[in-house]
C-alpha cells in the first residue's frame, strides 16, 4: 500500500539512479505510483536498474554526465517529452574522494569532484527548475553528507562539495518557495551501501568505531534514506523547504567525548 498516494502518476527524474540510493529511491517511488526516468553515467546500469522498476509503469532509463550541461539538458528534455512534466528531482549522482592528505590530492581529483557533486547538482536543478515553475509546483531534493556538516580530514573536495550543496538547498528553496517549488536536502550519516561495504573491506572506514560513534548503534541502510526522500516527494513536506535532514542515526547529534553507543556489537 502506498504511503502517499498523491505521488501515484507524478514524474520523478533520479541522477545517480542506478546503484546505492538512487536506486533504492528509485524503487521506493516506483512503489509509491510514481513514472521514474533513471539517470546515469552508465548506460547499461540505467537500463537495469529501469528494467528492475517493472514493466508498465512508464519507466526511462538515461545515459548522461551531470558534470556536461549539454548532458543533462538532454537528460531533462528526454524526461519532458515522454511525460510533459517533472514532479520530483533527486540529485543523487556522485562519485568517491581519494582520502589523501591535502597535499597529495590531485587539483584534477578536486575539480572533478566538485564538478559532479555540486556543479551537477546545480545544473540538473537549473535545467528542471523551468518546468516545475511553470507547473507552480514541485520537490527537489539534494544529497548532502556528514562531510558537509563536519570536519572530516582528508575529505576537502567532498565535504566542500557537500556543504555548498547544503547552502544551495537553502538558497533555491527560498528563492523558489513562493511559486510552489520546494528544495531540500538529506545528509545520509554512515549508511552500508555497496560503496561503503568496499571502504570497510579495504580499510578505510572502520565500522566498529562507527558504530561505537552513531547513537542509534548500527549503521543505516539506503532503505532509510529513500523512505526520507519519498516523505520530502509528498504533500506530507509541503511547507518545508531549505532543510538539510540528518538521517545518520544520531551521528551529528552527538557532542560528547565518549562513545555514543555502548552495547553489543554483534
Amino acid at each position: 500500500m502506498a504511503a502517499y498516494p498523491e505521488l501515484q502518476g507524478r514524474v520523478a527524474l533520479i541522477t545517480g539512479g542506478a546503484s546505492g540510493l538512487g536506486l533504492a529511491a528509485a524503487q521506493t517511488l516506483a512503489r509509491q505510483g510514481m513514472r521514474v526516468a533513471v539517470a546515469d553515467l552508465d548506460a547499461g546500469a540505467a537500463e537495469r536498474a529501469a528494467a528492475l522498476l517493472g514493466e508498465g509503469g512508464g519507466y526511462l532509463a538515461l545515459q548522461g554526465d551531470v558534470a556536461s550541461e549539454a548532458d543533462v539538458q538532454r537528460m531533462a528534455d528526454a524526461v519532458l517529452a515522454r511525460h510533459g512534466r517533472i514532479d520530483v528531482l533527486i540529485n543523487s549522482a556522485g562519485i568517491a574522494d581519494s582520502f589523501k592528505p591535502t597535499v597529495e590530492q590531485q587539483v584534477a581529483d578536486f575539480r572533478r569532484l566538485v564538478d559532479v557533486h555540486l556543479t551537477g547538482t546545480y545544473m540538473v536543478t537549473k535545467a528542471v527548475a523551468p518546468a516545475m515553475l511553470r507547473q507552480c509546483s514541485g520537490s527537489v531534493i539534494n544529497l548532502s553528507s556528514v562531510a558537509g556538516v563536519l570536519g572530516l580530514a582528508r575529505r576537502n573536495a567532498y565535504s566542500a562539495a557537500k556543504a555548498g550543496i547544503g547552502m544551495m538547498t537553502r538558497t533555491m528553496g527560498c528563492e523558489w518557495a513562493a511559486q510552489g517549488v520546494r528544495v531540500n536536502a538529506i545528509a545520509p550519516g554512515y549508511m552500508l551501501t555497496p560503496f561503503a561495504q568496499r571502504l570497510i573491506d579495504e580499510g578505510k572506514l572502520d565500522a566498529g568505531r562507527i558504530r561505537r560513534r552513531t547513537p542509534a548503534g548500527r549503521l543505516g541502510t539506503a532503505q532509510h534514506i529513500a523512505d526520507a526522500m519519498a516523505f520530502l516527494a509528498s504533500d506530507a513536506s509541503a511547507f518545508i523547504t531549505g532543510v538539510t535532514l540528518p538521517v545518520d542515526g544520531g551521528y551529528m547529534a552527538w557532542g560528547a567525548a565518549s562513545d555514543a553507543y555502548e552495547g553489543p556489537l554483534d
